[in-house]
């Protein structure tokens, strides 16, 4: 009888990707993101175990919101006053914040409880091309023929 394979913690071997984000629709970006982050494009994958790799995301700025979203798609926070509530638009977002509008996004695609919240804290977003992981030999991955 052949027994499935768990990974364990300290067995698993963690890579860096670069993901370049221009002219790629959010959605499509935070879907592959969150997928290298859980460890989903592993054969090692293990729900419970954290096998997923480091992701560094450049050129945020430059991500593409289909339709209507750069206007119409609103994002809340609160600052816990009564009547504290503040919103903005995607596209305001994208302009004043991006790696923040990336982030949300891929936060709203891993599980919320403690195994996604330590996920989430591998994913590295920049404005720019340049980012300070060189260290790490991060290899690009061209995400287009993926999605």
């Amino acid at each position: 009888m052949r027994q499935t394979y768990m990974a364990k913690k300290n067995e698993t071997e963690r890579n860096w990707v670069v993901v370049d984000a221009t002219d790629i629709p959010l959605g499509r970006l935070s879907t592959v993101v969150a997928s290298i982050l859980r460890g989903k494009n592993k054969p090692t994958y293990t729900p419970h175990v954290d096998t997923g790799d480091f992701v560094i995301v450049i050129n945020a700025e430059k991500v593409a919101l289909t339709g209507k979203k750069a206007t119409d798609k609103m994002y809340y926070r609160h600052s816990g006053h009564p009547g504290g509530i503040k919103s903005t638009t995607a596209g305001d977002l994208r302009e004043n914040k991006p790696e923040r509008l990336i982030e949300l996004s891929v936060k709203g695609m891993i599980p919320d409880n403690r195994l996604g919240r330590k996920q989430l804290t591998k994913l590295h977003v920049y404005r720019g091309a340049e980012h300070g992981h060189a260290a790490q030999q991060p290899e690009v991955l061209d995400i287009t023929n993926l999605i």
